[in-house]
């Protein structure tokens, strides 16, 4: 899409990328504090709602909803180019123009968003306003918005980072995401976003009292998940285990340079072996980061994996950590991201082999960083990411059985997918029963000390609402985090800091509604609302 500089609206499109960009402040804690995230994502939507709304035409909200998209793009996802330029060493011109271009991708779907809902709800007219068209209008806003949401999260694997939903994680909305998750909060937002649009546009008419009916209802739905705040989904599950999180802090210029490497393993063990600070706080389990062993097992040396065995004899615990994989399996030669979990009598040979007694693969795999979409192979060649073509692990794997406990490990990127980490909480028929902690290991160095790391916090903290389910992270440079079912974060290490969190995880059982329907009822409601708008549309009059 190109925006003409000439075309009478380009003002209006400027104050609306920069809004855009004022609105990315929205995703983490900084400069903003966290009680007025759900308040700035809420307003600026408002701001775009109320002028796509009025627009002369679909066309114009779809510019309108472009410029807004692209600026929040731009600004919330920046630390891109971090990884794409200081540490993959690719041009800063292109590494610039490659943020400039998926911001531009991403802001697509807000320009359909806006466009759709402008299209389906008509012309806007004081004259002929009424409360009811005032709710429809609104609903239909927050389910284009959120059928947006939902197919950039899915479409070309997927890239659901800055789903509006996630900035509500510390208002009033947030307790409903154990019943309709990320998505459902999404459309309460954007409903409420509406809400106050058209309450603004009926300012000036006499119809102020009926265009207060969707403020009114957005209110309610506030109260509500005031009150759904005290239910309790799940219900706890065997012992407590005490879990060491560990974060190393190993920059990543040095993590996979030949000369330094060492040192930072070095430094891992170091911290892992650490007396605990009481002694009753003997850990249970020591979790370590994504590829905190940053070659594959069988380059690593068996000396280096029995001193790994000897930490775990010496704190009497398991080890959790991410490393990569390669391994043949039906004649072919594998390599994965992967997630492992060993105790003292773990055989050498089992990890020097690909065979630990308990194995993750990751299976939602990062473009560009850990597989190639075809045709980009150039795009890829102009970087220097080591480890960056994986296979793909299976959909649903078996859990790690732990000291009581059914632990399920995701890597990295994969808990912005909350549709695929409630898998691993569903009990399996081949697999049996679900997860009652979730981990994620994570290495977010690539990023530096940027946006991304707080934003990825929020992310987990949605991922354990969802599930009921306590998540505990362990990063390379933050944010390593036990965050408990209830999204609340309990402890965490201060990011860029070298350092070990020990603390108390009580898993949990039972299936939240997210858990059992997933996205499925809320995509069922946006779509029935929209097919509702299409036919409505069509015994009305009056076009775009």
């Amino acid at each position: 899409m190109t925006l003409n500089l000439r075309h009478p609206f380009d003002g209006r499109l400027a104050g609306l990328a920069l809004l855009g960009a004022a609105h990315a402040l929205s995703f983490a804690p900084g400069p903003l504090p966290p009680w007025a995230l759900p308040y700035i994502q809420t307003f600026s939507l408002a701001i775009l709602a109320y002028h796509a709304l009025r627009a002369p035409s679909a066309g114009a909200a779809a510019r309108y909803g472009f410029a807004f998209g692209f600026g929040n793009f731009t600004c919330g996802l920046y630390w891109l180019y971090i990884s794409m330029h200081f540490y993959g060493g690719m041009a800063l011109p292109l590494a610039i123009s490659a943020v400039l271009l998926l911001a531009a991708a991403l802001a697509l779907y807000a320009a359909c968003a806006t466009a759709l809902a402008r299209w389906l709800a008509g012309i806007w007219s004081a004259s002929s306003y009424s409360g009811v068209r005032q709710l429809f209008t609104a609903a239909l806003w927050a389910s284009s918005w959120t059928l947006t949401e939902w197919l950039r999260g899915t479409l070309f694997t997927g890239f659901p980072w800055l789903n509006i939903g996630y900035a509500h994680i510390e208002g009033v909305l947030a307790p409903w995401a154990p019943i309709m998750g990320v998505y459902g909060v999404a459309w309460l937002a954007a409903f409420a976003s509406a809400a106050i649009a058209l309450l603004a546009c009926a300012k000036d008419t006499k119809n102020d009292a009926k265009a207060a009916v969707g403020v009114g209802l957005a209110i309610v739905s506030g109260l509500i998940g005031i009150g759904l705040g005290h239910v309790a989904w799940t219900k706890p599950q065997g012992d407590p285990l005490i879990v060491r999180l560990v974060q190393g802090n190993i920059p990543q210029s040095e993590k996979f340079d030949p000369v330094l490497m060492n040192r930072g393993i070095a430094t891992y063990l170091e911290l892992a072996a650490l007396p605990p600070k009481t002694p009753d706080g003997e850990p249970d389990l020591i979790v370590l980061p994504e590829t905190v062993m940053p070659l594959f097992q069988d380059s690593i040396a068996p000396a280096a994996w029995q001193k790994w065995r000897d930490v775990a004899a010496q704190r009497n615990a398991d080890i959790l950590m991410g490393v990569p994989l390669r391994d043949q399996r039906d004649g072919t030669m594998r390599y994965t991201n992967s997630a492992i979990a060993f105790d003292a009598s773990t055989p050498l040979a089992a990890l020097t082999q690909a065979a630990p007694p308990q194995r993750y693969d990751k299976h939602h795999l990062v473009p560009f960083g850990e597989f190639i979409p075809p045709g980009f192979r150039w795009f890829v060649d102009a970087m220097k990411i080591p480890l960056g073509d994986f296979d793909r692990g299976e959909t649903r794997q078996p859990v790690f059985q732990i000291e009581g406990q059914r632990i399920a490990p995701d890597i990295c990127y994969e808990d912005v997918f909350g549709e695929e980490i409630i898998r691993s909480v569903r009990d399996h028929e081949e697999h049996g029963p679900g997860a009652t902690i979730l981990v994620n290991l994570s290495n977010l160095a690539w990023f530096g000390d940027s946006w991304s790391l707080r934003q990825h916090l929020q992310i987990s903290r949605m991922r354990a609402l969802e599930s009921g389910r306590p998540m505990i992270r362990a990063t390379n440079t933050g944010m390593t985090a036990a965050i408990d079912p209830t999204g609340r974060v309990r402890a965490q290490l201060d990011p860029q800091r070298i350092g070990v969190l020990d603390v108390e995880v009580q898993g949990t059982a039972g299936m939240t509604p997210y858990v059992k329907y997933g996205n499925l009822p809320v995509l069922a409601v946006s779509l029935l609302l929209l097919a509702l708008g299409f036919f409505r549309r069509g015994q009305t009059p009056h076009g775009v």
